[in-house]
């Protein structure tokens, strides 16, 4: 990992743990500075709410030019979450990248001027709005669209293990 990376995630993850942030916590994953075990609740008033989510976030040599990849360690319904865990958010992409759709705009991409806080602000906020027009999981975009309520008990339901 490049000085400047490192020097950034250190001083990022000190300021976190310091914080008085109630919304997640970190945590190096290893004693690896590159990457982080952030956990979180639920957001309140949503179907996720009273789960406990780990997300393992992996920072790149060159951070933060570019984006770090986040994987939720649970089982997660969620139309920007692929079946494997991996978070499908536009702050994730690069900001040059034209792998994704029209529904993105580059402004809402990466910029290395973002926060790690900002990252997982963003994710948490993702779990309380998904974005149906781009998803990484189609079946549970299909299905928070045609059925509601089916995908809110799935949710729940995915929800509840993490409790275990």
């Amino acid at each position: 990992m490049e000085k400047i990376a490192r020097e950034i995630l250190r001083r990022q993850y000190t300021e976190l743990t310091r914080s008085d942030n109630c919304y997640f916590s970190v945590g190096l994953e290893d004693d690896d500075l590159s990457k982080w075990r952030i956990c979180s609740q639920g957001p309140y008033g949503t179907p996720f709410e009273g789960g406990i989510f780990t997300v393992i976030t992996t920072f790149p040599n060159n951070f933060p030019n570019d984006p770090p990849q986040m994987k939720f360690e649970q089982k997660m319904w969620h139309p920007n979450i692929y079946p494997d865990g991996r978070v499908c958010i536009s702050i994730l992409h690069s900001a040059n990248s034209n792998l994704y759709n029209e529904h993105e705009r580059s402004d809402e991409r990466w910029r290395p001027v973002l926060s790690v806080e900002s990252i997982v602000l963003s994710v948490i906020s993702m779990l309380t709005e998904p974005n149906i027009e781009s998803p990484a999981n189609v079946d549970a975009a299909v299905q928070l669209k045609k059925d509601p309520l089916a995908y809110k008990r799935q949710v729940q339901m995915y929800a509840r293990e993490t409790m275990v």
